[in-house]
């Protein structure tokens, strides 16, 4: 979705498509393109990922558009074929402060979050890809993540009702017993 930053809509300039934008506190509606003068706000967090033919303008031209136009609270920029090349800024006042890399995460005080580099298979892809994590250091779940959990769960909640039966039909065999040694047919 590309972020329109200028009434006057100059078709090549006054617009960015970033990787990944949040925008807190607007509500979550269909748009097709995200209009500053007309949602009254810029985006919280931008993420920009670096290609070859983009990682120039990334940390240069749409960095400075970010922090001045755009005023963007948190930027951040990766580089998913040089996992090293990991950086956030945070707006202090009028300019980015770039933010220490710290147990190779950021937090994010907009969002109240970790941007992680996370080593780990994906979509049948092992490499290095960013995650979002609680600030105690959760990953937030993948849907397969979220599935398998579910699956497990089940799994457990199953084995328990098969152990809680088989007690209960162990019980039953010990009462009927009891009542036949006494002389009582159970039946």
């Amino acid at each position: 979705m590309f972020v329109y930053y200028s009434p006057k809509q100059v078709k090549n300039e006054d617009f960015k498509g970033p990787d990944v934008f949040v925008t807190l506190g607007l509500g979550n509606r269909e748009r097709k393109s995200w209009v500053i003068w007309q949602e009254g706000k810029s985006p919280d967090v931008v993420i920009e990922l670096l290609s070859e033919s983009t990682a120039k303008k990334d940390k240069t031209t749409k960095k400075d558009v970010y922090q001045n136009q755009l005023k963007v609270a948190e930027y951040f920029w990766f580089d998913p074929f040089n996992p090293t090349d990991f950086h956030g800024f945070r707006m202090t006042g009028r300019v980015y402060q770039e933010l220490p890399l710290k147990n190779d995460c950021f937090t994010s005080q907009s969002l109240g979050l970790k941007l992680l580099l996370w080593h780990g298979l994906y979509k049948n892809i092992e490499t290095t890809w960013l995650r979002w994590a609680t600030l105690d250091s959760d990953l937030l779940l993948l849907p397969q993540e979220i599935e398998a959990q579910r699956a497990d769960a089940e799994s457990r909640r199953a084995e328990q009702e098969r152990q809680q039966k088989e007690q209960a039909q162990e019980r039953a065999e010990r009462l009927a017993q009891i009542l036949r040694e006494h002389g009582i047919d159970p039946e």
